[in-house]
Formats: C-alpha cells, sequence, structure tokens
C-alpha cells in the first residue's frame, strides 16, 4: 500500500519503519525535505527505500495519509495541503495537541474530530495515540497483550487502518473499535494519564489492557 505521513520525528520515523519492513510503499513529509542533516538522520529509513518530500509530495503518493505532526501544528499543516488533494484518502491520525504548559490543545473535543470537520471527504480515523513510538511498530515488546484502539465514522477507513494496525504486529484481538470520530476524545485525552503513569513507573514504553469480567 501507498503510505504518505506527515511528520519526520520519533513517531513518524517509526511508523515508516514498521510499514516499509511490512512490504508498503513509504514517502515522509517534511517542510524541510532537502536539509541535509534530516536527510543524514534518516539514513537508515532511505536505505530500507523510504522516500522523503514536502507534505504536498506525500500526499499526493498515499492511499493513507498518517498525521503525525504535533497536534497544535496539524490543522495548518493539512490546510496547506488543501482539502481537494486530502479528498477520498483514508487520514490515519496519530497526533495529540499539547500547550507550552503541558495542557492539552483540545480539552473539550479532540483534534480527530477537528480535522474530520475540517475535511468532511476525508475518513478520518483516530488510533495509536495511547502508545509510544516504541510500542507502535513492537507490541510484541510488551510483557503480555495489550490493547489499542480505533475510532471513526467511516466502517471501510477503520478496516484499512485495522490491517496496517496488524502489520505493525497487533493481533485482531488487541483491536478494539470504540465507535465514532467523536470517541477520539477519549483516546486523546488518555494522554494525561499516560504522562503520570510514565512519571510514576520510569517509562514511556507501556501498553494498556481492556480486562473483560471473568466468564464474559
Amino acid at each position: 500500500m501507498r503510505i504518505g505521513i506527515l511528520g519526520t520525528g520519533h513517531v513518524g520515523r517509526a511508523l515508516a519503519a514498521g510499514w516499509a519492513r511490512a512490504g508498503h510503499d513509504i514517502v515522509l513529509g517534511s517542510r524541510r525535505p532537502e536539509d541535509t542533516e534530516l536527510l543524514t538522520e534518516l539514513k537508515e529509513l532511505l536505505e530500507a527505500g523510504v522516500r522523503v518530500g514536502d507534505p504536498a509530495t506525500a500526499t499526493a503518493h498515499a492511499e493513507v495519509l498518517v498525521n503525525a505532526t504535533p497536534g497544535a501544528a496539524s490543522i495548518p499543516l493539512l490546510e496547506s495541503v488543501g482539502a481537494h488533494a486530502l479528498e477520498g484518502k483514508v487520514l490515519l491520525d496519530v497526533a495529540v495537541g499539547f500547550q507550552e504548559d503541558h495542557t492539552l490543545t483540545h480539552p473539550l473535543v479532540s483534534l480527530g474530530e477537528e480535522i474530520q470537520q475540517a475535511f468532511p471527504r476525508t475518513p478520518v480515523v483516530k488510533t495509536l495515540c495511547t502508545v509510544d513510538s516504541v510500542v507502535m511498530v513492537a507490541p510484541q515488546s510488551l510483557e503480555g497483550p495489550s490493547t489499542i484502539f480505533l475510532s471513526g465514522d467511516d466502517a471501510d477507513a477503520k478496516r484499512t487502518v485495522a490491517g496496517l494496525l496488524t502489520d505493525l504486529g497487533w493481533p485482531q484481538e488487541s483491536l478494539l473499535d470504540l465507535g465514532g470520530i467523536g470517541t477520539a476524545r477519549g483516546q486523546e485525552h488518555f494522554a494525561l494519564l499516560f504522562i503520570g503513569i510514565a512519571l510514576a513507573t520510569d517509562s514511556f514504553t507501556f501498553g494498556i489492557r481492556v480486562v473483560p469480567r471473568a466468564g464474559a
């Protein structure tokens, strides 16, 4: 599958590596695609066949476009690409927005909802924002099974994203469909608890698991 990833930080790089290993055709979208320092940092990905272009190039390439940009910058970047360029593509949204004081940029709604409202012809699926970049692409590195969530209004788009999650190593039984894009609020707002757990355990590399009642 052709995947465009907007963002070249830890998350974007991890996802690019994971999906490249699974045989997908990846283009990373950066505002500075010709920057020598950036290309040096991305050397291993480039050697693995991942390409780097500007956000418009990554978007044009993509069947599935991944938003791995800082959440506060996501809407302006997507607007710069343009609604027409995004139309019909599945948009997998990983981002969570934080203010400088570490509060959420979207305390009452979610970035996923805001993106869906801004681009109604682009089905948005929120996922992967409840784990760090290590666990995103290596769920088997955890001591036990974990749960990953999906939120979105389009059933076909969620099926596509679910397939990409299994390509990263997430077994089908770990995927939990929460429902429409409105449920992305719970995923994004979990970031506050995530930080608390990380500070309490001195590690950002952990998962969470939904544990049903015995016998259910």
